[in-house]
Protein backbone atom coordinates (compact mmCIF):
# COMPACT_ATOMS: atom_id res chain seq x y z
CA UNK A 1 0.00 0.00 0.00
CA UNK A 2 2.27 2.09 0.91
CA UNK A 3 4.52 1.90 -2.57
CA UNK A 4 1.56 2.01 -4.44
CA UNK A 5 0.82 5.60 -2.61
CA UNK A 6 4.35 6.34 -3.45
CA UNK A 7 4.47 6.07 -7.00
CA UNK A 8 0.91 7.66 -7.41
CA UNK A 9 2.99 10.70 -5.67
CA UNK A 10 5.81 10.37 -8.35
CA UNK A 11 3.13 10.18 -11.08
CA UNK A 12 1.24 12.78 -10.11
CA UNK A 13 4.95 14.68 -9.49
CA UNK A 14 5.44 14.15 -13.05
CA UNK A 15 2.09 15.38 -14.48
CA UNK A 16 2.75 18.61 -12.81
CA UNK A 17 6.28 19.49 -13.82
CA UNK A 18 5.61 18.38 -17.07
CA UNK A 19 1.69 19.42 -17.66
CA UNK A 20 2.62 21.11 -20.92
CA UNK A 21 4.46 18.84 -22.19
CA UNK A 22 1.54 16.46 -21.53
CA UNK A 23 -0.91 18.97 -23.36
CA UNK A 24 1.13 19.41 -26.27
CA UNK A 25 1.38 15.31 -27.16
CA UNK A 26 -2.35 15.18 -26.65
CA UNK A 27 -2.80 18.49 -28.87
CA UNK A 28 -0.71 17.13 -31.79
CA UNK A 29 -2.40 13.70 -31.35
CA UNK A 30 -5.86 15.70 -31.79
CA UNK A 31 -4.41 17.75 -34.99
CA UNK A 32 -3.44 14.03 -36.04
CA UNK A 33 -6.32 12.43 -36.12
CA UNK A 34 -8.37 15.62 -37.47
CA UNK A 35 -5.98 15.94 -40.25
CA UNK A 36 -5.72 12.05 -41.02
CA UNK A 37 -10.37 12.68 -41.23
CA UNK A 38 -10.38 15.89 -43.54
CA UNK A 39 -7.54 14.62 -45.73
CA UNK A 40 -8.51 10.89 -45.82
CA UNK A 41 -5.05 9.58 -44.70
CA UNK A 42 -3.26 12.13 -47.65
CA UNK A 43 -1.28 14.16 -45.04
CA UNK A 44 -0.39 13.92 -41.61
CA UNK A 45 1.28 16.11 -38.45
CA UNK A 46 3.87 13.68 -37.72
CA UNK A 47 4.94 13.70 -41.55
CA UNK A 48 9.25 14.01 -41.34
CA UNK A 49 9.46 16.85 -43.94
CA UNK A 50 6.15 18.31 -41.42
CA UNK A 51 8.31 17.65 -38.77
CA UNK A 52 11.42 19.75 -39.99
CA UNK A 53 9.26 22.52 -41.17
CA UNK A 54 7.32 23.03 -37.84
CA UNK A 55 11.40 23.46 -36.45
CA UNK A 56 12.61 25.92 -39.05
CA UNK A 57 9.37 27.75 -39.81
CA UNK A 58 9.16 28.50 -35.63
CA UNK A 59 13.11 29.16 -35.01
CA UNK A 60 12.68 32.51 -34.26
CA UNK A 61 9.97 31.86 -31.42
CA UNK A 62 11.75 30.17 -29.42
CA UNK A 63 15.04 32.49 -29.68
CA UNK A 64 12.78 35.31 -29.12
CA UNK A 65 11.05 33.28 -26.29
CA UNK A 66 14.24 32.94 -24.23
CA UNK A 67 14.97 36.03 -24.32
CA UNK A 68 11.81 37.53 -23.61
CA UNK A 69 11.61 35.03 -20.44
CA UNK A 70 14.09 37.19 -19.24
CA UNK A 71 12.24 40.25 -19.25
CA UNK A 72 9.24 38.61 -17.62
CA UNK A 73 11.11 36.87 -14.60
CA UNK A 74 11.79 40.76 -13.85
CA UNK A 75 8.08 41.23 -12.47
CA UNK A 76 6.10 40.25 -15.96
CA UNK A 77 7.41 43.26 -17.79
CA UNK A 78 7.84 42.89 -22.00
CA UNK A 79 9.25 43.94 -25.22
CA UNK A 80 7.26 45.20 -27.89
CA UNK A 81 9.64 46.18 -29.98
CA UNK A 82 11.35 42.54 -31.04
CA UNK A 83 9.48 42.26 -34.41
CA UNK A 84 10.80 45.53 -35.42
CA UNK A 85 14.18 45.17 -33.82
CA UNK A 86 13.87 42.30 -36.28
CA UNK A 87 13.21 43.90 -39.20
CA UNK A 88 15.53 46.63 -38.90
CA UNK A 89 18.68 44.19 -38.13
CA UNK A 90 17.37 41.95 -41.19
CA UNK A 91 17.53 44.91 -43.03
CA UNK A 92 20.87 46.21 -42.11
CA UNK A 93 22.28 42.52 -42.73
CA UNK A 94 20.42 42.84 -46.26
CA UNK A 95 22.56 45.91 -46.91
CA UNK A 96 25.71 44.67 -45.70
CA UNK A 97 25.94 41.22 -47.02
CA UNK A 98 23.70 41.74 -50.37
CA UNK A 99 24.55 45.59 -51.20
CA UNK A 100 27.93 46.10 -49.88
CA UNK A 101 29.40 42.27 -50.23
CA UNK A 102 30.82 42.72 -46.96
CA UNK A 103 32.47 39.88 -45.36
CA UNK A 104 29.72 37.68 -44.17
CA UNK A 105 31.12 37.22 -40.43
CA UNK A 106 31.59 41.17 -40.44
CA UNK A 107 28.06 41.71 -41.29
CA UNK A 108 27.02 38.97 -38.89
CA UNK A 109 28.94 40.42 -36.26
CA UNK A 110 27.99 44.17 -36.78
CA UNK A 111 24.51 43.26 -36.89
CA UNK A 112 24.73 41.28 -33.30
CA UNK A 113 26.49 44.67 -32.34
CA UNK A 114 23.99 46.62 -33.30
CA UNK A 115 21.09 44.61 -32.21
CA UNK A 116 22.91 44.79 -28.60
CA UNK A 117 23.16 48.68 -28.90
CA UNK A 118 19.38 49.04 -29.82
CA UNK A 119 18.47 46.62 -26.23
CA UNK A 120 20.98 48.58 -24.27
CA UNK A 121 18.98 52.18 -25.74
CA UNK A 122 15.71 50.34 -24.21
CA UNK A 123 17.45 49.20 -20.68
CA UNK A 124 19.22 52.43 -20.18
CA UNK A 125 15.60 54.25 -20.35
CA UNK A 126 13.95 51.01 -18.61
CA UNK A 127 16.49 50.81 -15.97
CA UNK A 128 18.01 54.51 -14.44
CA UNK A 129 15.65 56.78 -16.71
CA UNK A 130 12.83 54.43 -15.10
CA UNK A 131 10.22 54.77 -18.06
CA UNK A 132 7.88 51.84 -17.99
CA UNK A 133 8.99 49.03 -19.78
CA UNK A 134 5.70 49.02 -22.09
CA UNK A 135 6.16 52.71 -22.97
CA UNK A 136 10.04 52.50 -23.33
CA UNK A 137 9.49 49.26 -25.53
CA UNK A 138 6.18 50.71 -27.45
CA UNK A 139 8.67 53.52 -28.19
CA UNK A 140 11.08 51.51 -29.80
CA UNK A 141 8.56 49.05 -31.87
CA UNK A 142 7.72 52.70 -33.65
CA UNK A 143 10.97 53.89 -34.26
CA UNK A 144 12.87 51.10 -35.46
CA UNK A 145 9.80 49.81 -37.85
CA UNK A 146 10.02 53.68 -39.04
CA UNK A 147 14.08 52.98 -39.05
CA UNK A 148 13.77 49.74 -41.42
CA UNK A 149 11.70 50.97 -43.70
CA UNK A 150 13.70 53.86 -44.27
CA UNK A 151 16.82 51.58 -44.78
CA UNK A 152 15.12 49.39 -47.02
CA UNK A 153 13.33 52.18 -48.95
CA UNK A 154 10.35 50.18 -48.31
CA UNK A 155 11.63 47.54 -50.80
CA UNK A 156 12.72 43.82 -50.28
CA UNK A 157 16.87 43.16 -50.42
CA UNK A 158 17.32 39.63 -52.17
CA UNK A 159 18.63 37.18 -52.69
CA UNK A 160 21.26 36.32 -50.20
CA UNK A 161 24.44 34.54 -50.92
CA UNK A 162 24.37 30.79 -50.77
CA UNK A 163 27.00 31.01 -48.07
CA UNK A 164 25.15 32.59 -45.65
CA UNK A 165 22.02 30.63 -46.13
CA UNK A 166 23.99 27.51 -45.94
CA UNK A 167 24.59 28.56 -42.33
CA UNK A 168 21.19 28.52 -40.73
CA UNK A 169 19.53 26.54 -43.23
CA UNK A 170 21.61 23.32 -44.39
CA UNK A 171 21.09 19.68 -42.43
CA UNK A 172 23.84 17.39 -41.06
CA UNK A 173 24.71 15.44 -42.54
CA UNK A 174 24.89 16.79 -46.03
CA UNK A 175 23.05 13.84 -48.57
CA UNK A 176 24.78 12.91 -51.43
CA UNK A 177 23.37 12.21 -54.88
CA UNK A 178 20.57 9.63 -54.03
CA UNK A 179 20.83 6.48 -55.19
CA UNK A 180 19.84 2.56 -54.71
CA UNK A 181 22.65 1.73 -52.94
CA UNK A 182 22.24 4.44 -50.24
CA UNK A 183 18.48 4.09 -49.64
CA UNK A 184 16.71 2.14 -47.35
CA UNK A 185 13.10 1.64 -46.69
CA UNK A 186 11.94 2.93 -43.02
CA UNK A 187 8.08 2.92 -42.05
CA UNK A 188 7.44 2.87 -45.75
CA UNK A 189 9.12 5.28 -47.06
CA UNK A 190 12.79 5.50 -48.87
CA UNK A 191 15.24 7.35 -46.82
CA UNK A 192 19.30 8.06 -46.91
CA UNK A 193 20.27 5.83 -45.20
CA UNK A 194 23.63 7.50 -44.76
CA UNK A 195 21.21 10.42 -43.12
CA UNK A 196 19.48 7.98 -41.85
CA UNK A 197 22.40 6.47 -39.42
CA UNK A 198 24.43 9.48 -38.94
CA UNK A 199 21.37 11.55 -37.71
CA UNK A 200 20.12 8.55 -34.98
CA UNK A 201 23.95 8.77 -33.28
CA UNK A 202 23.83 12.18 -33.14
CA UNK A 203 20.21 12.04 -31.28
CA UNK A 204 21.82 9.37 -29.16
CA UNK A 205 24.64 11.62 -28.43
CA UNK A 206 21.83 14.14 -27.36
CA UNK A 207 20.22 11.71 -25.23
CA UNK A 208 23.62 10.92 -23.69
CA UNK A 209 24.60 14.34 -23.33
CA UNK A 210 21.16 15.95 -21.40
CA UNK A 211 21.52 12.64 -19.06
CA UNK A 212 25.04 13.42 -17.99
CA UNK A 213 23.78 16.97 -17.43
CA UNK A 214 20.76 17.02 -15.05
CA UNK A 215 22.39 14.04 -13.27
CA UNK A 216 25.34 16.36 -12.54
CA UNK A 217 23.15 18.88 -11.94
CA UNK A 218 20.61 17.43 -9.42
CA UNK A 219 23.60 15.63 -7.86
CA UNK A 220 25.46 19.41 -7.39
CA UNK A 221 22.13 20.79 -5.71
CA UNK A 222 21.93 18.14 -3.04
CA UNK A 223 25.57 18.65 -2.53
CA UNK A 224 24.80 22.33 -1.51
CA UNK A 225 21.65 21.16 0.56
CA UNK A 226 18.99 22.02 -2.37
CA UNK A 227 15.54 20.73 -2.27
CA UNK A 228 15.29 17.81 -4.87
CA UNK A 229 12.06 16.62 -6.48
CA UNK A 230 12.30 12.48 -5.61
CA UNK A 231 14.06 9.82 -7.35
CA UNK A 232 10.92 8.55 -9.22
CA UNK A 233 9.65 11.35 -10.57
CA UNK A 234 13.54 12.49 -11.65
CA UNK A 235 13.85 9.25 -13.30
CA UNK A 236 10.23 10.09 -14.73
CA UNK A 237 11.39 12.81 -16.21
CA UNK A 238 14.42 11.45 -17.89
CA UNK A 239 12.29 9.05 -19.57
CA UNK A 240 9.98 11.34 -20.91
CA UNK A 241 12.38 13.91 -22.39
CA UNK A 242 14.31 11.46 -23.58
CA UNK A 243 11.96 9.65 -25.62
CA UNK A 244 10.88 12.90 -26.90
CA UNK A 245 14.10 13.66 -28.44
CA UNK A 246 14.54 9.73 -29.98
CA UNK A 247 11.23 9.88 -31.87
CA UNK A 248 12.37 13.49 -32.77
CA UNK A 249 15.84 12.44 -33.90
CA UNK A 250 13.75 9.61 -35.83
CA UNK A 251 11.15 12.28 -37.48
CA UNK A 252 14.69 14.77 -39.07
CA UNK A 253 16.39 11.25 -40.00
CA UNK A 254 13.77 9.94 -42.02
CA UNK A 255 13.98 13.64 -43.81
CA UNK A 256 16.98 15.22 -44.68
CA UNK A 257 18.59 14.88 -41.01
CA UNK A 258 19.39 17.08 -38.40
CA UNK A 259 18.51 20.86 -39.21
CA UNK A 260 21.89 23.47 -38.34
CA UNK A 261 18.79 25.48 -36.78
CA UNK A 262 18.30 23.26 -34.48
CA UNK A 263 22.21 22.90 -33.33
CA UNK A 264 21.65 27.00 -33.07
CA UNK A 265 18.82 26.71 -30.68
CA UNK A 266 19.92 23.88 -28.66
CA UNK A 267 23.43 25.86 -28.05
CA UNK A 268 20.95 28.82 -27.14
CA UNK A 269 18.18 26.45 -24.75
CA UNK A 270 20.98 25.52 -22.85
CA UNK A 271 23.36 28.29 -22.34
CA UNK A 272 20.01 30.28 -21.25
CA UNK A 273 18.81 27.01 -19.06
CA UNK A 274 22.02 27.29 -17.50
CA UNK A 275 22.26 30.93 -16.92
CA UNK A 276 18.74 31.31 -14.97
CA UNK A 277 19.08 28.19 -13.00
CA UNK A 278 23.12 28.01 -12.30
CA UNK A 279 24.30 31.46 -12.35
CA UNK A 280 24.05 34.30 -9.55
CA UNK A 281 23.09 36.78 -12.04
CA UNK A 282 20.58 34.63 -13.12
CA UNK A 283 18.93 34.09 -10.03
CA UNK A 284 18.83 37.66 -9.28
CA UNK A 285 16.19 38.12 -12.18
CA UNK A 286 13.73 35.66 -10.00
CA UNK A 287 14.65 37.49 -7.07
CA UNK A 288 13.50 41.01 -8.80
CA UNK A 289 10.31 39.40 -10.10
CA UNK A 290 9.85 37.77 -6.85
CA UNK A 291 10.16 41.06 -4.74
CA UNK A 292 11.95 43.57 -6.26
CA UNK A 293 12.02 45.91 -2.55
CA UNK A 294 13.10 43.16 -1.13
CA UNK A 295 16.06 42.07 -3.38
CA UNK A 296 17.05 45.70 -3.42
CA UNK A 297 17.40 45.75 0.35
CA UNK A 298 19.43 42.40 0.13
CA UNK A 299 22.02 43.88 -2.09
CA UNK A 300 20.73 43.29 -5.47
CA UNK A 301 21.58 45.97 -8.00
CA UNK A 302 17.87 45.74 -9.62
CA UNK A 303 18.97 48.39 -12.57
CA UNK A 304 21.95 46.95 -13.54
CA UNK A 305 19.66 43.38 -13.84
CA UNK A 306 17.22 45.26 -15.37
CA UNK A 307 19.65 46.64 -18.31
CA UNK A 308 20.99 43.31 -18.70
CA UNK A 309 17.67 41.72 -19.33
CA UNK A 310 16.76 44.31 -21.42
CA UNK A 311 20.02 44.63 -23.67
CA UNK A 312 20.03 40.94 -24.16
CA UNK A 313 16.62 40.93 -25.58
CA UNK A 314 18.31 43.33 -27.75
CA UNK A 315 20.82 40.89 -28.80
CA UNK A 316 18.14 37.68 -29.12
CA UNK A 317 16.08 39.96 -31.47
CA UNK A 318 19.47 40.15 -33.62
CA UNK A 319 19.96 36.19 -33.39
CA UNK A 320 16.63 36.09 -34.39
CA UNK A 321 16.77 38.78 -37.30
CA UNK A 322 19.80 36.53 -39.37
CA UNK A 323 17.82 33.25 -39.11
CA UNK A 324 14.85 34.96 -39.99
CA UNK A 325 16.44 36.37 -43.11
CA UNK A 326 17.99 33.38 -44.16
CA UNK A 327 14.53 31.22 -43.84
CA UNK A 328 13.00 34.00 -45.68
CA UNK A 329 16.32 34.91 -48.10
CA UNK A 330 15.42 38.09 -48.18
CA UNK A 331 14.78 41.33 -45.91
CA UNK A 332 11.57 42.90 -45.94
CA UNK A 333 10.08 45.77 -44.58
CA UNK A 334 6.99 44.04 -42.93
CA UNK A 335 9.39 41.41 -41.47
CA UNK A 336 8.58 40.51 -37.78
CA UNK A 337 5.32 41.80 -37.45
CA UNK A 338 3.65 40.11 -34.79
CA UNK A 339 6.80 38.42 -33.59
CA UNK A 340 6.74 40.18 -30.08
CA UNK A 341 3.12 38.53 -29.18
CA UNK A 342 4.39 34.95 -30.57
CA UNK A 343 7.45 35.62 -27.87
CA UNK A 344 5.48 36.72 -25.05
CA UNK A 345 2.72 34.27 -25.75
CA UNK A 346 5.45 31.09 -25.49
CA UNK A 347 6.31 32.22 -22.27
CA UNK A 348 2.89 32.18 -20.57
CA UNK A 349 1.69 29.16 -22.26
CA UNK A 350 4.85 27.65 -21.27
CA UNK A 351 4.31 28.70 -17.23
CA UNK A 352 5.83 32.10 -17.03
CA UNK A 353 3.90 33.70 -14.48
CA UNK A 354 2.23 37.45 -15.61
CA UNK A 355 3.65 38.72 -11.98
CA UNK A 356 7.27 38.10 -12.97
CA UNK A 357 8.78 35.71 -10.50
CA UNK A 358 8.35 32.60 -12.07
CA UNK A 359 9.31 30.49 -14.96
CA UNK A 360 11.72 28.25 -17.11
CA UNK A 361 13.28 28.35 -20.43
CA UNK A 362 12.38 24.99 -21.03
CA UNK A 363 9.05 26.33 -20.02
CA UNK A 364 9.33 28.83 -22.83
CA UNK A 365 10.72 26.57 -25.45
CA UNK A 366 7.69 24.09 -25.08
CA UNK A 367 5.40 27.44 -25.30
CA UNK A 368 7.40 28.20 -28.37
CA UNK A 369 6.72 24.73 -29.83
CA UNK A 370 2.91 24.59 -28.81
CA UNK A 371 2.39 28.00 -30.83
CA UNK A 372 4.49 26.20 -33.60
CA UNK A 373 1.70 22.61 -33.91
CA UNK A 374 -1.10 25.33 -33.21
CA UNK A 375 0.04 27.24 -36.40
CA UNK A 376 0.76 24.29 -38.63
CA UNK A 377 -2.24 22.16 -37.39
CA UNK A 378 -4.66 24.95 -38.20
CA UNK A 379 -3.18 25.40 -41.55
CA UNK A 380 -3.27 22.41 -42.81
CA UNK A 381 -6.55 21.79 -41.67
CA UNK A 382 -7.33 25.09 -44.04
CA UNK A 383 -8.65 26.78 -40.42
CA UNK A 384 -9.23 31.01 -41.75
CA UNK A 385 -6.29 33.53 -40.33
CA UNK A 386 -8.90 35.07 -38.31
CA UNK A 387 -9.96 32.27 -37.01
CA UNK A 388 -6.53 31.01 -35.73
CA UNK A 389 -5.89 34.14 -34.61
CA UNK A 390 -8.78 33.66 -32.31
CA UNK A 391 -7.54 30.26 -30.67
CA UNK A 392 -4.40 31.57 -30.00
CA UNK A 393 -5.70 34.27 -28.44
CA UNK A 394 -8.14 32.21 -26.31
CA UNK A 395 -5.52 29.72 -25.74
CA UNK A 396 -2.91 32.76 -24.28
CA UNK A 397 -6.14 33.99 -21.96
CA UNK A 398 -6.10 30.61 -20.49
CA UNK A 399 -2.85 30.29 -20.12
CA UNK A 400 -2.77 33.95 -17.95
CA UNK A 401 -5.97 32.80 -16.26
CA UNK A 402 -4.50 29.38 -15.05
CA UNK A 403 -1.57 31.11 -13.37
CA UNK A 404 -3.59 33.86 -11.76
CA UNK A 405 -6.01 30.75 -10.51
CA UNK A 406 -2.98 29.15 -9.17
CA UNK A 407 -1.99 32.17 -7.32
CA UNK A 408 -4.72 32.55 -5.42
CA UNK A 409 -5.24 28.92 -4.74
CA UNK A 410 -1.97 29.23 -3.18
CA UNK A 411 -2.29 32.59 -1.16
CA UNK A 412 -5.87 30.54 0.17
CA UNK A 413 -8.32 34.19 -1.43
Amino acid sequence: MENTNKLTASLKSVFKGNTMIFVLVGVMLLFEVLIGIKTEGMASLFAPANITNIIRQNAYVVILATGMLLCILTGGNIDLSVGSVVALVGALAGVFIVNLGMPIWLAICLCLIIGTMIGAFHGFFIAFVHIPPFITTLAGMLLWRGVATIVLDGKPIAPFPQKYLNLFESFLPNAGEATEANEIEVFGEIVDKHVLIITLILTLICVLAYLVMEIVSRQKKIKNGYTVSSKGSFIAKLAILSIVIVILGQFLARDRGLPVILILLGVIIAAYGYFTQNTVPGRYLYAIGGNEKAARLSGVNTNKVMFFAYTNMGFISAVAALVTIARLNSAQPTAGQNYEMDAIASCFIGGASAYGGTGTVGGAVVGAIFMGVLNNGMSILGVDMNWQRAVKGMVLLLAVLFDVMSKKKKSGK
